[in-house]
């Protein structure tokens, strides 16, 4: 059975998934806390950066329910380089991790499960290589947007599921910008509303 490809993101209501000025030092971009500051009080996220406590909610089960899922992940390398100071010896992913880059570097396996090998020959050789990885679980496109913008560009991904954050940033890193042309028709799989987010689900159309 081939793994199903997902891309799963927060994103505020008008269609930014971080704001201005993304640098290593500041990852989430000018004002772009509310984006992420949420996912940092659930408890699923804090069992997976080695925290107790944190809020066991939907919100939290359904964040679990990606952890549980995914397989293997992809990601491009500013994601690897803006993450790699916080994730330090024991990473959140608990898969094998594969970045894209132009800079060839050796697999580093990390605690907990976590191994990153560094893919130079494009996103088709870092997906076949994931989905070699994750079995029967799920390959997910972790990011950042441009690295999400190229697998949904190119069709590869199967499932898209957006956590809309209730802020207007006015401002950052569109997700959907620079898709190209070409209708794509997704089914809606599943909408839950709570106080800190709207989980949209769909699958893509084939």
């Amino acid at each position: 059975m081939t793994a199903t490809v997902t891309a799963d993101l927060a994103i505020t209501l008008d269609g930014y998934v971080a704001g201005p000025n993304v640098t290593l030092d500041n990852p989430g971009g000018d004002g772009g806390e509310p984006i992420f500051d949420w996912i940092h009080t659930l408890a699923s996220w804090r069992e997976r950066q080695g925290m107790t406590g944190g809020a066991e909610n939907r919100d939290s089960e359904l964040m679990r329910e990606w952890f549980d899922a995914t397989g293997a992940v992809v990601m491009g390398r500013m994601m690897y380089d803006t993450g790699e100071e916080f994730w330090g010896d024991n990473p959140p992913f608990r898969t094998p991790v594969f970045v894209l880059t132009h800079r060839p570097r050796p697999t580093l396996v990390k605690e907990g499960g976590t191994s990153f090998t560094f893919v130079t020959d494009g996103i088709h050789s870092a997906l076949e290589q994931a989905r070699a990885a994750a079995g029967d679980r799920n390959v997910d496109i972790g990011g950042g947007a441009h690295t999400v913008r190229q697998y949904l560009a190119a069709g590869l991904v199967d499932e898209l599921q957006l956590h809309v954050v209730p802020t207007l940033l006015g401002d950052g890193l569109r997700l959907f910008e620079g898709l190209g042309t070409g209708r794509r028709d997704l089914e809606q799989v599943r909408v839950v509303e709570t106080p800190l987010a709207t989980h949209l689900k769909y699958r893509f159309a084939k």
